[in-house]
C-alpha cells in the first residue's frame, strides 16, 4: 500500500544527489566493523553525543555535538569527509554510543522543527535508506503535527501527543521496548516492541529546525 502524500513528502531525499556518495556494501561493511563507540552497559546511565561520521550534509552539529540543525542548502558534498559511515541522501545522524543491554533513558529539546524522527537503529543499518523504513531501525516520526510510531515503513499513529517542546525516549534493551516518554507526566505515551539483535545506537532525522539532546539521564522515578 502506497504512503500517504504527507508521508512522501516526509521521506523526501535531503541535500545530495543519490550518485554522488554512494559507496560500496563491502567497503562500508569493513570500515563500520572498525567504528569505535561509547558502551553502553547494563548497568550504567546512556551518556552520548551525535557522531559527525555518520551525519548526512545538510546537518550541522552544534553545542559540543549534543545538538543538531538542519540545513535547507547543507554543506558542499565535497568538504564533508567521505565515510561509508555517513547517510547519503537522508537528514540522519547517530548517536556514538553503542547499547548492548540495560534499561536507558534520554530526551529531546525540538526547536522550530515540524518535522523530524528519534529512536535508535542498528549500529549497521543501511545508509542508503531512511530510519523508520528498514527493519533494522525504530523510531518515532512528527510530521504535518501528527505522532506515528515507525519500522520497517509500517506506520502506527499515536495519538494524545501534541506539539513538543521536549520528549523523552525509555529503552529497554532485554523486553525489547522502545517508549515515548511524556516529559511533563512522567509517563510512557507509546512503546515500539522489537527484537534487537545486536548493537544500537540512538538515532534521530531532521528537516527543518534544530533538535538538542539530553543523556546521562537517571530513568525517571515513575518510570521505574
Amino acid at each position: 500500500m502506497a504512503l500517504p502524500l504527507r508521508m512522501a513528502n516526509f521521506c523526501r531525499l535531503a541535500g545530495r544527489t543519490a550518485g554522488s556518495l554512494l559507496l560500496t556494501h563491502s567497503r562500508a561493511s569493513t570500515l563500520l566493523a572498525r567504528r569505535c563507540y561509547i558502551v553502553a552497559s547494563a548497568g550504567n546511565k546512556l551518556q552520548f553525543k551525535l557522531d559527525e561520521r555518520t551525519a548526512h550534509s545538510s546537518l550541522d552539529l552544534f553545542k559540543k555535538d549534543t545538538g543538531v540543525i538542519y540545513r535547507m542548502l547543507g554543506l558542499d558534498p565535497s568538504h564533508v569527509q567521505d565515510s561509508p559511515l555517513r547517510f547519503c541522501d537522508w537528514a540522519v545522524v547517530l548517536g556514538d554510543a553503542e547499547i548492548t543491554g540495560g534499561r536507558h533513558y534520554w530526551e529531546v529539546t525540538v526547536k522550530k522543527s515540524q518535522e523530524f524522527r528519534v529512536g535508535v537503529a542498528e549500529a549497521s543499518t543501511s545508509r542508503d535508506e531512511c530510519i523508520g523504513t528498514n527493519s533494522s531501525s525504530w523510531v518515532f516520526a512528527f510530521v504535518q503535527r501528527k505522532w506515528f510510531a515507525m519500522t520497517n515503513k509500517k506506520q502506527v499513529p499515536v495519538t494524545l501527543v501534541g506539539k513538543p517542546e521536549r520528549i523523552g525516549l525509555l529503552l529497554d534493551y532485554e523486553a525489547g521496548q522502545l517508549g515515548l516518554v511524556d516529559t511533563q507526566k512522567s509517563a510512557v505515551i507509546h512503546t515500539i516492541r522489537a527484537q534487537f539483535r545486536g548493537p544500537i545506537c540512538p538515532a534521530f532525522a531532521l528537516w527543518d529546525g534544530e533538535l538538542l539532546t539530553h543523556s546521562g539521564l537517571e530513568v525517571p522515578p515513575g518510570l521505574q
